[in-house]
């Protein structure tokens, strides 16, 4: 991966999850709802194991995602990190806004 393909990545894992944040944010009025749902949208991303396999195997499920945690590339973290980061920020403007006194947050 080049440096441009590496920065876009972040922009847009940024972008996209502070918008679904904020959109969900503004929907169901819990500001956190995003930054709790990320963990389990970034194992989705990250493995191939179907989610009711966790529920009817756990033992194999689990030990197939922690090795996929565990043999995550620095650049992948990064990119995922910069999700979470867009989902927090997304809280944080809703609580502003809030504060700020815009009742339709």
């Amino acid at each position: 991966m080049n440096i441009a393909q590496f920065i876009i990545s972040i922009l847009i894992f940024f972008v996209l999850f502070f918008s679904i944040g904020f959109i969900l944010n503004m929907l169901l009025r819990m500001t956190w709802v995003m930054a709790i749902i990320y963990p389990i949208v970034t194992i989705f991303i990250i493995d191939d194991i179907r989610f009711i396999q966790y529920f009817r195997e756990p033992g194999s499920s689990f030990s197939a995602l922690g090795e996929k945690l565990t043999n995550l590339v620095m650049v992948d973290v990064v990119i995922l990190l910069s999700g979470l980061a867009g989902a927090i920020v997304s809280g944080i403007a809703i609580r502003v806004l809030r504060k700020k006194g815009y009742r339709m947050f």
